[in-house]
């Protein structure tokens, strides 16, 4: 079996403001473990900094994509030049970046829009009949874009955000922190890691992990 290159994109380092870390590492961890090579992208967009001590924002800009660049030590590439050519697989970490940086679903919800990086890069791969990647809230990049064609997602239990994201066309089903759902018509395997608040690092890496292992064999 040939090694699978995987494309993982993130949206900048803390969970309140970017990726969540221990998911984002836990994906590079579960992708190293299946023989997967990966590469980290990042779009170059300001975010809105938050106090992770206070949860309240300090008024101060950051670059997504340097932020993005601490979690992978470095090794970062600007997400605009994402070609779905180059990669059998896309991943999207959770995190409130998701929703602040590569969405504004925590502000709009199922009526807001998509980064077009974004966007374009989830269209391709599900074109090119691709997988695609996502957890924690970071399903709701995936039920935006491709929510008309009837994709079936998770964000665990959460019925409010289950009931936003249906009005995409999306379906949602519940699951616990430690598993995943595979909607195999459609290429797309999510899990909720920390839509569960109270989970631990293990169970969400092993709910990830088990996420990660289906995604590489659909590649």
């Amino acid at each position: 079996m040939s090694q699978k290159k995987i494309a993982v994109v993130l949206a900048g380092c803390g969970h309140l403001d970017g990726s969540e870390i221990t998911e984002a590492v836990s994906t590079l961890i579960a992708l190293a473990q299946q023989g997967a090579t990966v590469s980290v992208f990042a779009p170059h967009i300001p975010l809105q900094e938050v106090d992770h001590t206070t949860g309240k924002p300090t008024g101060h800009e950051r670059d997504v994509y340097a932020e993005s660049a601490r979690i992978c030590r470095g090794q970062i590439h600007d997400l605009k030049n994402l070609n779905e050519a180059e990669f059998d697989a896309l991943v999207f970490p959770g995190g409130f970046g998701a929703a602040l940086n590569l969405s504004d679903w925590a502000k709009k919800g199922s009526k807001g829009s998509v980064l077009k990086e974004v966007q374009d890069a989830i269209l391709s791969f599900h074109k090119a009949s691709k997988p695609i990647g996502a957890f924690c809230i970071a399903p709701t990049l995936v039920a935006k874009v491709l929510g008309s064609e009837g994709v079936t997602v998770t964000i665990g239990n959460d019925k409010e955000t289950s009931q936003e994201i249906e009005k995409t066309g999306a379906l949602c089903e519940d699951c616990a922190v430690n598993d995943f759902i595979s909607d195999r018509a459609h290429k797309v395997v999510t899990s909720p890691a920390y839509m569960y608040d109270e989970a631990t690092p293990a169970e969400v890496f092993e709910g990830i992990s088990k996420a990660v292992k289906e995604l590489v064999e659909m590649a």
